[in-house]
């Protein structure tokens, strides 16, 4: 996958976050600039440290977003299904090679990712599934802020039930996954495909 932001272009409106009227994230600061903006406030110092913005924080970069996997999690699933996102060629693998999702199960898609360089604000997970061209399901979550790590951040997001049946087992659908920002920076974008089976 790769670690630079990508521009969205006008024909994938399906991925396209929603905005809330009248909300404008605000011009980009450096971690200094953080670290200093309301300093006197005791609850925000802490939580600028917990992004790991403090005082004197050495810009090291640009901010920089890099999504390591995407992965399905079960109760019905002893492992992980995890797709490595940071490699290229695996991009290719994960739409043409489909993977099986049990019918009728609960499932949650999770991510892993890291963030360089200086803070990230309002992070979104964006995923739309269609099939035959037609669009069956879109996901919107929000991910949130975030500084520079060395750690990965993991996120969960809301469980739902896989489609049943024998019209749900007949075809392959097509997810495309998108993380994107309040600047409207994609910082990944890739599609992967999937079936319905009786088993995973």
């Amino acid at each position: 996958m790769s670690s630079s932001a990508q521009n969205p272009t006008n024909d994938d409106e399906d991925l396209q976050p929603s905005h809330t009227a009248g909300y404008n994230p605000g011009k980009a600061k450096t971690l200094d600039e953080y670290a200093k903006l309301d300093a006197e406030d005791e609850s925000l110092r802490k939580w600028k440290e917990s992004l790991g913005i403090v005082a004197g924080a050495a810009a090291a970069g640009k901010p920089n977003l890099v999504v390591h996997s995407l992965s399905l999690h079960s109760p019905s699933l002893t492992t992980p299904i995890v797709m490595d996102l940071t490699r290229p060629e695996n991009l290719q693998k994960f739409k043409k090679e489909p993977i099986t999702i049990k019918e009728g199960v609960e499932y949650s898609v999770e991510i892993s990712f890291k963030v360089e360089g200086g803070v990230v604000s309002g992070v979104k997970y964006l995923q739309v599934v269609k099939r035959a061209g037609v669009r069956m399901d879109k996901l919107e979550s929000m991910i949130g802020s975030y500084g520079p790590c060395d750690d990965l951040h993991v996120k969960r997001f809301v469980s739902e039930e896989s489609p049943s049946g024998m019209l749900a087992r007949s075809g392959t659908y097509l997810a495309r996954s998108r993380v994107i920002d309040d600047d409207d920076t994609v910082w990944a974008d890739f599609e992967w495909s999937f079936k319905i089976g009786k088993e995973w």
